[in-house]
């Protein structure tokens, strides 16, 4: 997905806790930049703050980051000469989705759905109940009937 000014993310949404591909085809690229470094930070303190240097492809520079826990993932990018892409002093901020955690039970034993243990359950009681509607439509017409015998025990 192209975010803004060639920026693209190999994903849909920025989810924190999770790792993210980032290719940057803008100004320090275009200049030719052999090396380009992405500066970042979480949140509106620029929390976590960490330089990782790109690699350089025909995609542009590219680098794999770890989301942390934030309101927003800020970066800016600087190439080898000291010159940076900031967004003209704006910086490249963009919001950060926090993790769905709504499956987890809260009691003693988290269990998300469909859950072997629960999975397992649902078939036995299935089963049962299958056994216990065969046996009253297989013997039920007997014993009104009076067809049914059982067989007695030889002593």
């Amino acid at each position: 997905m192209e975010l803004t000014k060639n920026i693209f993310f190999n994903t849909d949404k920025l989810v924190e806790n999770s790792k993210v591909k980032i290719s940057y085809l803008g100004k320090l690229y275009q200049d030719n930049s052999e090396e380009v470094s992405i500066h970042y930070g979480f949140g509106l303190n620029w929390d976590n703050v960490n330089d990782v240097k790109m690699e350089k492809t025909d995609l542009g520079f590219q680098a794999e980051i770890e989301l942390l826990e934030g309101d927003t993932f800020n970066f800016c990018f600087r190439n080898g000469d000291d010159k940076w892409d900031n967004n003209d002093g704006q910086n490249y901020v963009f919001p950060l989705e926090k993790v769905k955690n709504e499956l987890v039970v809260l009691d003693d034993e988290p269990v998300a759905l469909g859950s072997p243990r629960k999975l397992r359950r649902s078939y036995l009681w299935s089963k049962k109940i299958r056994l216990a509607v065969y046996k009253i439509i297989t013997y039920l017409p007997k014993l009104i009937s009076g067809n049914y015998k059982r067989k007695l025990k030889e002593n």
